[in-house]
């Protein structure tokens, strides 16, 4: 956890063990898909209300699937703009078996949520998964904690190019990336030497 200026407000710094932890306390199939698109897909949480099944397209070679987020954040003041964030074929799974289970029409929202309703998802299920692991950081958690994960994965412990994770996520620049990039744990640092051949 790292402070904000406010008080009682934390970064929660989660990995995925703990991201899989949390995802088992949510109460129900849409709460784990909310939790899903924020650590998995990156989506903010103003962003969730907007997917429709239609949304989710296969790419031309069959084998990855992306996600249209039709607005998301205004980070140049151009106005919200439109993007194909990289959907994760158990997420995309997870949004086909969801749509069927719940009749979603592929026009329909999958979660007919506000931002602040989505939220509060997010809360609660933090607010189980503290009382059930008796892990009180928990209770820190937010949506945003959820999309830092994403980011922290693919930028610290995955190395992903950090162009790829703006365009799938949405950052403009590398100003508005450089927040998500925590120090990198032990094992990322023994990695990156066993990799250059420095051990």
């Amino acid at each position: 956890m790292e402070a904000t200026a406010k008080d009682d407000e934390y970064k929660v710094w989660m990995t995925d063990t703990e991201l899989e932890e949390l995802r088992r306390h949510a109460a129900t199939h849409r709460d784990d898909l909310i939790i899903q698109l924020g650590g998995y897909v990156g989506l903010r949480a103003f962003e969730i209300p907007q997917i429709e099944p239609r949304h989710v397209r296969r790419t031309e070679d069959g084998e990855h699937y992306r996600l249209r987020v039709p607005e998301g954040k205004d980070t140049s003041g151009n106005g919200g703009k439109p993007r194909n964030a990289y959907l994760p074929r158990d997420v995309e799974s997870d949004i086909h078996r969801y749509a069927n289970a719940e009749n979603v029409d592929r026009h329909q929202p999958l979660v007919e949520l506000s931002e602040r309703g989505v939220r509060d998802v997010v809360k609660r299920t933090a607010e189980r998964a503290a009382e059930a692991t008796g892990d009180d950081d928990y209770r820190y958690v937010s949506s945003h904690d959820l999309r830092r994960r994403f980011a922290q994965r693919l930028l610290v412990e995955k190395q992903v190019n950090p162009r790829v994770v703006m365009q799938v996520g949405g950052w403009d620049s590398f100003q508005a990336i450089e927040p998500y990039l925590n120090a990198p744990t032990p094992e990322v640092v023994n990695e990156a030497f066993e990799e250059a051949g420095l051990v």
